[in-house]
């Protein structure tokens, strides 16, 4: 059964008055042709991205339209996808946390400008100003001053509680004056999740349950992978490794929660979908206000337009962040929506409020597929161009990856092929420790190096060298990065007593990890 939100007699009323006449007929019809061209579009376009499985729900007008799944759970072991499987969405769960404060703020328990260290006195970031001056709103705005992505690695694989996270990111280091640019920060989430028990002294996932998925009926979501077990028709996650598609476990999410750690399917998705064009009211019952809508709906952040996007959206004149949602313009409308990115899971939800339509897109491999499905899904219900999205954005990739790398200089390990380690093995085995992320322990198995990182006891790396001191790194339990490299610093004494780990991905700066060697 589906459950609407907004009241049921006054849609069969409204419905109706305009049953029989022509043009309410016809612009049924119109929307029966849009849908039946969508399903054909999306069940062609994951098979062309060799994507397992996806599902897709659309919203208008308070009412489910269309919820579909396709292709397979897990390329081994098979399984239908419908429009209850269950996925990881990731960043879509920021939006949550944003509208868990705001319902504090209709409540007058916090206002979006106080002080972080009003709620958590033991928040700290990198300069005592930004410490003092910090605000909830910019928890939520992504104008911290440090990069996007910095410190993830703090939260990933790791053991530290979120707590823990929070504190040892005053050790980070900015890369932009405070509120002067954005940096897309998971951690100023994770704090942004601890004011909720701060306040109410509930979990942020207790907060969650109670106040967004047991109204909205989200039977099908959670916060945790603990939870996994106690349900059927998941979807696995996937990732592209040496020219194939494998299926790879979940990761725990626990401490990072308040920023991604939300499960669930393309169903209860729409539910939420509905409150939100609903500005926050369900069957009556107001869970945030309209005035909240409208202030997690408004810029705070800007954002660049790219060339890129000038050319090839030409209708689109600004991106922005709001409080939880990434907002710009598209074939004359307002968009708001958010991507969430969980390894081996990449999903979207758009709202067009004006048009009083949403859409969600789930899908189980790290793929930009669902990047053609937002626009081609667009194009179609708001008349937009005639444009094959999926087959542009595919060949853009095979543009990209054919692109000739030109004259490059040889890299180091070519020119130093045939060198080896300066040191014996063992003088590069000890403690490695940083205030950062804390200790990596390197040590030698069956005359291997070896790298532990501590505090993520996935995160084995194993060393084969490459020149002089300079070894690459591989993270077998992590199929999704790339190869690395670890280079050990000597001393004026020719003792070694720095590591530094590098490995170039989009998603993790490990050279924000220092490493020091413990006097032994």
């Amino acid at each position: 059964m589906k459950h609407h939100l907004i009241n049921h007699t006054f849609i069969w009323v409204f419905a109706g008055l305009f049953a029989f006449t022509p043009g309410a007929q016809a612009q049924k019809s119109d929307l029966k042709k849009q849908l039946s061209t969508l399903d054909t579009y999306y069940s062609k376009a994951r098979s062309d991205w060799d994507v397992p499985a996806l599902a897709v729900a659309i919203v208008k007008d308070g009412q489910i339209i269309f919820e579909k799944g396709y292709g397979q759970r897990d390329i081994n072991k098979g399984g239908t996808v419908n429009e209850n499987t269950m996925f990881a969405v990731a960043s879509n769960t920021k939006a949550f946390t944003a509208a868990a404060l705001a319902i504090l703020v209709d409540e007058g328990a916090i206002r979006w400008d106080d002080p972080v260290i009003k709620y958590l006195p033991w928040f700290r970031m990198y300069d005592p100003y930004v410490t003092e001056h910090m605000t909830i709103r910019d928890l939520l705005t992504h104008r911290s001053g440090l990069a996007t992505f910095s410190g993830d690695l703090l939260w990933y694989g790791s053991t530290y509680s979120r707590r823990e996270v929070i504190e040892r990111a005053r050790f980070l280091k900015p890369v932009y004056g405070f509120r002067e640019d954005f940096g897309y920060s998971n951690i100023m989430y994770i704090a942004a999740g601890e004011i909720i028990p701060a306040v109410t002294g509930k979990s942020w996932d207790d907060f969650i349950k109670e106040h967004f998925f047991e109204p909205l009926q989200m039977t099908r979501s959670i916060t945790t992978t603990t939870q996994l077990d106690k349900f059927d028709n998941i979807a696995t996650p996937h990732t592209d490794f040496n020219d194939s598609v494998i299926a790879i476990d979940y990761l725990n999410w626990d401490n990072v929660a308040a920023a991604g750690a939300i499960i669930s399917s393309v169903h209860d998705m729409s539910q939420w979908l509905m409150l939100q064009l609903n500005r926050g009211i369900v069957h009556g019952d107001t869970i945030f206000s309209p005035a909240r809508s409208r202030e997690m709906w408004s810029q705070n952040t800007v954002q660049n337009v790219s060339g890129f996007t000038e050319k090839n959206w030409p209708t689109t004149f600004f991106k922005s962040y709001g409080l939880g949602w990434g907002l710009f313009n598209y074939l004359g409308h307002k968009i708001v929506s958010h991507s969430g990115g969980y390894d081996g899971m990449i999903s979207y939800t758009c709202l067009v409020p004006d048009e009083n339509l949403g859409f969600v897109i789930l899908t189980n491999k790290n793929s930009i597929l669902y990047y053609p499905l937002i626009y081609q899904t667009l194009d179609v219900l708001l008349g937009g161009a005639d444009k094959d999205w999926s087959a542009f954005v595919l060949d853009l990739n095979r543009q990209r990856d054919k692109t000739p790398a030109g004259d490059k200089e040889r890299s180091p390990a070519e020119k130093y092929s045939n060198t080896s380690p300066t040191l014996p093995l063992e003088k590069y085995t000890g403690v490695y420790s940083g205030q950062l992320y804390g200790d990596a322990n390197v040590y030698l198995r069956n005359d291997t190096l070896m790298v532990q990182l501590v505090p993520s006891p996935q995160f084995l790396g194993t060393l084969r060298h490459l020149y002089f001191d300079t070894f690459e790194i591989t993270f077998a339990n992590f199929p999704s990065l790339p190869k690395g490299t670890v280079q050990f610093v000597p001393d004026a004494q020719a003792n070694i007593h720095e590591m530094k780990i590098d490995v170039p991905n989009p998603d993790f700066d490990f050279t924000e990890l220092e490493f020091f060697r413990s006097n032994e």
